[in-house]
């Protein structure tokens, strides 16, 4: 239980976009000093934002800080990264996307063969870079340096150059709708020109993302083949999913 409450602090601030500090010590039985020990270092890390009593929720048009997405549900996107690499056969080729996500993939598929890598993240070739038998092609364009990727007309124009089996990447968000949400066009822009130029898609998304808030709109779930997460879809999003016909997998569970 304590070991996950920093997350389950997250999680409600999100949920509810503001709350006090007390409000905190009284849900978890603990003292306000606790809560703000927990609170003052999820602020640090760039999850959660300070105010007068309590904690606030980023707001939506804005993504926390790469470093703080790494070590964010680390152990749930590596479950997920090896479910992927278990999928995707030897001698493949891959678009994959932005993320850190993307990048524990990028990890889990250190040591396969024959594998031919697009990507417009750094983070990714990174990983792979000293890999002898994966070849990688990586964007060109301006760099993003908070995220070490490319996005926007060099990324779109570099994936449409290709058709891969398996485009790879993840969002920023899921609504109850089914739509995928991001926090910049660019990013959306690029994700499309993926989803398009590959015969078989691929989101991964812990259930962190489901009901995220996100400002820009990019697709729906029903034009995905398949979805890996790490827990049973929230309840609230099951029909959703079930409508969408897109394929789930859940990591570490024996698919049917």
């Amino acid at each position: 239980m304590v070991a996950s409450r920093p997350q389950e602090i997250l999680d409600r601030v999100r949920r509810s976009g503001e709350v006090s500090i007390e409000s905190l010590a009284d849900t978890f039985d603990v003292t306000p000093q606790t809560i703000r020990r927990l609170v003052n270092q999820l602020c640090e890390d760039g999850l959660l934002r300070r105010v007068h009593g309590g904690v606030k929720a980023l707001a939506p048009t804005q993504n926390l800080a790469y470093e703080s997405r790494q070590v964010l549900n680390l152990e749930a996107k590596r479950r997920i990264a090896r479910a992927v690499a278990d999928f995707i056969p030897d001698g493949a080729s891959l678009f994959l996307g932005l993320g850190t996500t993307p990048e524990c993939v990028a990890l889990a598929l250190s040591g396969r063969g024959g594998l031919r890598i697009f990507t417009n993240s750094l983070n990714v070739a990174s990983v792979l870079a000293r890999e002898p038998d994966i070849d990688i092609t990586i964007a060109g364009g301006a760099l993003r340096r908070r995220d070490r990727d490319i996005i926007g007309a060099g990324a779109v124009s570099f994936f449409r150059r290709y058709k891969a089996d398996f485009a790879i990447f993840g969002v920023g968000g899921i609504d109850e709708d089914g739509m995928l949400l991001d926090f910049h066009e660019g990013e959306v822009e690029a994700r499309k020109a993926m989803v398009d130029c590959c015969r078989t898609s691929i989101v991964v998304a812990d259930v962190s993302k489901f009901g995220r808030n996100a400002t820009v709109r990019g697709g729906r779930l029903h034009d995905l083949d398949h979805l890996f997460v790490d827990k049973p879809v929230p309840a609230p999003f099951g029909r959703m999913v079930r409508e969408s016909r897109v394929e789930v997998h859940q990591a570490g569970r024996q698919q049917a």
